[in-house]
Parts: C-alpha cells; structure tokens; sequence
C-alpha cells in the first residue's frame, strides 16, 4: 500500500473492527434464513453488505431489501427454541412507540411497537412486546407485511 493513499475495501477486518456489528437474521421472502452481521444496514438505503458468521473476514455479500421478508436483529443466533414469547402487552406496562400487530404475508404474527410505520416506505421497525424475546427489533418489509393493526 502506498503512503498516503486510502484503503478502498472499507470491509477490512481493521476497519470492520472499528465499526459496531449487528447479529441479525435475514428472512427472505422465499422463506431462505441466513445468520450473520451487518455494519451498514439503514432503513433508507435498497441494499447492504451482509458477512456470514462463518465468514466475517471475507468479502460481503451485497442483499437488496426489495427481496427479504424482515431482518431480525437478534441477541443470539440460537435463541431458546423452549421459550414461549409474550404477543401482548402487560397492563400498566410503559412502551415508547404505537402499539402495533403486524401480520405477514405468509401468516406470521409481531407484535410490538414501532417510532413509524408509513406503507409507502421500503419498511419500518417493529420492537417487540417482550423485552425477554430474542429478537431486539425486527425491520420489516412493507411488501412482505399482509396487514397493520393498532393495537
């Protein structure tokens, strides 16, 4: 490398190391499940790159929103299959956000809260009932949501 000349591959494990990552689980709209990380998803942006967890050093892959279902940020990638998350809210219970149940096209069931849903935008954030879930907030795709119900 020359003096004095920038590193174009900004996914350079020093840089990446620099960069807050963010575990999450992309759902396709084909029902294909991928784990891994992100440093670069915005929620205005059609595409971001994508490392798997195997392979946080290599090249990412670079995912067009337009073909996922949701991307689920999560605490872990295992989560506990034993765990029976809550789908409602507890009475009393203090949210920030509107009350939302998202239903999706191929019949799963959020519910949560969301700072913005607006169906002419690319997605929007849901976070979910139960703050013990796995997942810490889900973007989910506009196209891929059949139905909103406030709650």
């Amino acid at each position: 490398m020359y003096p004095g000349i920038l590193r174009l591959n900004w996914w350079h494990e020093e840089e990446l190391g620099k960069l807050e990552k963010n575990k999450i689980v992309l759902h396709y709209l084909d029902g294909k499940l991928l784990k891994g990380f992100t440093w670069d998803f915005f929620p205005n942006k059609d595409h971001f790159h994508f490392f798997t967890m195997e392979n946080t050093s290599d090249t990412p892959v670079k995912v067009s929103v337009k073909e996922l279902k949701a991307i689920f940020t999560v605490r872990d990638f295992n989560g506990n299959p034993q765990y029976k998350e809550r789908r409602e809210f507890l009475e009393g219970e203090v949210v920030t956000g509107t009350k939302l149940e998202a239903t999706f096209t191929d019949g799963e069931v959020m519910v949560g809260t969301t700072l913005g849903y607006s169906p002419k935008r690319q997605g929007f954030y849901i976070f979910p009932a139960d703050p013990k879930s796995n997942n810490i907030k889900v973007y989910a795709s506009c196209s891929a949501v059949a139905k909103v119900r406030y709650l």
